[in-house]
């Protein structure tokens, strides 16, 4: 029976206090297969990197930028560890699963199928692997129907890998971006981040509760309007990528 095994059964959680952002991964694998050195490469962290095993004693959280969106991944301790939280992963909306070959993923399988999130592989060091391999490897994940995206990253982490990783995480989240603009000045740089079909009433509300109420007018410009600067009202849906202008009063 592994460590793994045992702590699912005795439902040991440490998890610490994690004020969790509108998109969230959390990045998961045995200790050494690298996901303190993901962690730098896609956020501003600065976590430790060793090869001492288990390095990592407790979740370290950065901020990924990408396309003017911010997306929070957190390393938590490894599976293969004392510290390790499975409770963080369970709550997070995307996983991402590092592994070094697939024994790795069949020790986590009884873990993966308690992740309702987005999963996705990060194959570390599959360049040590044939072409052969690979494709056994990914029939095995479609066998077992894993809700999954698998991404390769050789140990250089060569920039388009990492760029394909980054636009995996942001499509996995069920978002859409909706940008603000005050009258007679441009569009705020970073959007709202929002579930789908949501209405003018809730981007208001989620910008100052109460906000909705004190609306005369509001403008829209995007995939949701008719036009440039339509007029509509707050029980309008919202596209990806729409512009609201508020006025008061």
């Amino acid at each position: 029976e592994t460590l793994l095994e045992k702590k699912k059964k005795s439902g040991k959680s440490t998890k610490v206090g994690i004020r969790k952002e509108d998109m969230q991964a959390i990045i998961v694998g045995k200790t050494n297969v690298g996901k303190s050195s993901l962690l730098k490469i896609l956020t501003n962290a600065e976590p430790k990197i060793s090869e001492i095993k288990f390095t990592t004693n407790e979740p370290i959280i950065g901020m990924m930028d990408y396309i003017n969106t911010q997306i929070q991944i957190v390393e938590i301790p490894a599976t293969d560890g004392e510290n390790f939280d499975k409770s963080l992963a369970h709550t997070a909306d995307t996983v991402l699963i590092m592994i070094d070959d697939f024994k790795d993923l069949e020790e986590l399988e009884k873990f993966l199928y308690m992740i309702t999130g987005k999963k996705i592989i990060v194959f570390n060091k599959s360049d040590l692997l044939s072409s052969a391999e690979k494709r056994k490897l990914k029939a095995k994940l479609q066998s077992k129907k894993y809700n999954f995206e698998i991404i390769s990253c050789v140990p250089f982490w060569p920039e388009n890998n990492i760029e394909e990783l980054k636009k995996k995480i942001f499509k996995s989240f069920d978002v859409i971006r909706i940008f603000t603009k005050e009258p007679g000045k441009e569009k705020s740089k970073n959007p709202m981040i929002m579930k789908p079909k949501s209405t003018v009433k809730d981007a208001a509300e989620k910008i100052l509760k109460g906000l909705s109420k004190k609306i005369r007018k509001t403008k829209i410009w995007g995939p949701s309007s008719k036009f440039g600067g339509q007029i509509i009202g707050l029980n309008h849906v919202l596209k990806d990528m729409d512009t609201i202008e508020f006025t008061t009063g």
